[in-house]
């Protein structure tokens, strides 16, 4: 990677951090309220390293199998590294998720919480779990439907024993996100979790003003993927 690459990526970063701050201002809310998730999922170690050497810690991606091949070295020379898991999960990899991961940010079906419940009865590892909920009730989606949310997550307490310390959503793309992200902290209030995540690179200023704890952004620091 070229020196400018490299000078690129952490302005966009330095710029994303000062329109976090500006947001969560404005809206009467601490900077340090709001965590960034830089979402490094399909770029390459040498695209990271800058972000990890200006001091970002948090990451998220959407592959077990990618992170697997590219996280333990990075955590291994960055110990403090904290890795979500903000794509979706397939019950025969909980074993390698929560191995790696310190929060799933995409317990959204029954046999998934049910893979992990079995996870944790073999492991001390216990990442942090939000449910993903589908609040545009979007068929092509994951998630748990809104209405469906309730009995969710009384199941997750009392079935499966498993904490849920946050809740996601990724508001459908041709719609205005607000109403999205009320709805979540809606729920979210409901149940006395207060951990959102919501809000990625084009919309995490509105998602802050609406209560995002955290938020998702990629291609707003390492630039568009191909």
């Amino acid at each position: 990677m070229s020196d400018e690459t490299h000078h690129t990526i952490v302005t966009r970063l330095h710029q994303v951090r000062a329109e976090m701050v500006r947001a969560a201002r404005h809206t009467g809310r601490k900077p340090e309220d709001v965590t960034l998730i830089a979402v490094s999922k399909t770029y390459f170690a040498d695209m990271i390293l800058p972000v990890l050497e200006d001091g970002q810690r948090v990451f998220g991606e959407n592959r077990v199998q990618e992170s697997m091949q590219k996280w333990p070295p990075l955590k291994a020379q960055f110990p403090d590294i904290e890795l979500h898991l903000i794509g979706p999960l397939q019950s025969n990899k909980a074993k390698e998720a929560v191995a790696l991961f310190d929060v799933i940010e995409t317990v959204d079906r029954p046999s998934i919480a049910e893979a992990l419940a079995k996870e944790f009865l073999k492991t001390e590892r216990r990442p942090k779990l939000y449910v993903q909920v589908n609040t545009g009730e979007e068929p092509q989606k994951a998630g748990i439907l809104p209405l469906e949310v309730d009995a969710f997550l009384t199941r997750c307490k009392n079935e499966w024993k498993l904490p849920i310390e946050g809740l996601m959503c990724i508001p459908p793309v041709h719609e205005p996100p607000s109403p999205h992200f009320g709805l979540l902290r809606k729920i979210a209030e409901k149940h006395g979790i207060k951990t959102l995540s919501m809000g990625m690179s084009a919309d995490f200023e509105e998602a802050i003003q609406m209560g995002a704890t955290h938020i998702r952004v990629g291609s707003a620091i390492f630039g568009h993927r191909t």
